[in-house]
């Protein structure tokens, strides 16, 4: 019986070591298929995002690409036409989850540290520049860019890596809200937003260099400008009607899983506990609850205490009692009908409008 991989997001370390893997790579084919040039994909947490981009960055990436073809061995894609895009794309794969500060000074010197660090993966690549690239890779790895030159570094990493390898580079990031809440909370918000607009659209858009660039977070920080210049942009989230089943787990997937572990005699207690999200028309079970349950057996709320919510709790300190009121019924089992309008503006402060689009998008 396969181990049970909980909380691991490297998708070479989790086929490589044989743990149970629900076999998401349908979502490769989908991606490959999908038009839009970039993607962001909002999912409330613990619902398979880094793992997916992790598999996506071993798929696609050029090094080691015939290694990485054998983790896809017997799965979903390897028997799909997209299957021939395998291991011909540079990667860049960057997770801005540990993004986060108190003051924006501190922001800024994390944000130097965070792309120092991630760049002296490409250090090699020193031996084969010359000129301005030369200085300005070497610059960033030593910590020696000042925060206004940081926000082209990821275009200048696409051109000089699309000059090695003669392709055009994926870029994926991960958790890109998580620097954006964390400026939100505490208090400098407008900072943020300033230097992470450029930040991102430089990269994604007008990019000779991008082939594909594909965020992932959990909400649709969408109204407050950060994406406004992305013309070249589309935004699925839990209410959209495609990629239903690419993050968490289907009725199926659950059922399989269980019978292969022999609990299958617990399937309708664990639909009563866990069967509580629809993404689409489709109904999605949280992976984080079902692994953990696939391990101890145990009927009990995995889910509840695995982050914090600060976004939420900010709200819910200015909401009224009619809030409270609605929110007893959702507490006692009743219905609540509300307009949901899919994006969060952080450039105001939250007030309890927002806290039903924070609540959907965040889980609850």
């Amino acid at each position: 019986m396969k181990r049970i991989g909980i909380g691991l997001s490297d998708f070479k370390h989790l086929i490589e070591e044989d743990f149970y893997y629900f076999d998401k790579t349908k979502f490769i084919d989908e991606v490959i298929k999908d038009g839009a040039q970039v993607k962001l994909f909002a999912r409330p947490r613990r619902f398979g995002k880094t793992l997916n981009m992790s598999m996506l960055k071993y798929f696609f990436d050029i090094k080691k690409a015939d290694e990485n073809r054998k983790l896809f061995k017997n799965l979903y894609i390897e028997k799909t036409e997209s299957f021939k895009e395998q291991g011909q794309y540079p990667v860049v794969f960057l997770s801005l989850k540990d993004l986060k500060a108190t003051t924006w000074e501190e922001m800024e010197r994390k944000i130097i540290i965070i792309l120092s660090d991630f760049f002296s993966e490409y250090e090699y690549l020193l031996n084969e520049l010359t000129g301005i690239s030369f200085e300005n890779l070497k610059n960033i790895i030593y910590r020696k860019a000042d925060i206004d030159e940081l926000t082209t570094t990821l275009k200048f990493l696409t051109k000089i890596l699309y000059e090695k390898y003669n392709k055009k580079v994926m870029v994926l990031i991960d958790e890109y809200d998580s620097p954006l809440v964390s400026a939100y909370i505490n208090g400098y918000y407008k900072k943020a937003k300033d230097f992470f607009k450029t930040f991102y659209s430089i990269v994604l858009k007008d990019n000779n260099y991008l082939q594909m660039g594909i965020l992932t977070g959990i909400i649709r920080v969408i109204k407050a400008g950060i994406f406004s210049d992305l013309n070249n942009l589309r935004t699925y989230t839990i209410l959209s009607d495609v990629y239903t089943d690419s993050y968490g787990l289907t009725e199926e997937e659950v059922e399989k899983s269980l019978k292969d572990y022999g609990i299958e005699a617990e399937i309708s207690n664990v639909k009563d506990w866990y069967d509580g999200y629809k993404f689409g028309d489709s109904e999605v079970y949280n992976p984080w609850s079902i692994l953990n349950f696939l391990q101890d057996k145990e009927l009990r709320a995995y889910w509840v205490d695995t982050s914090g919510n600060d976004l939420i709790n900010d709200v819910l300190k200015k909401i009224t009692k009619d809030t409270v009121r609605a929110l007893e019924r959702l507490f006692n089992g009743e219905g609540l009908r509300q307009n949901i309008s899919g994006t969060s503006d952080l450039s105001k402060l939250l007030d309890e409008n927002e806290l039903w689009e924070l609540l959907l998008f965040s889980g609850y």
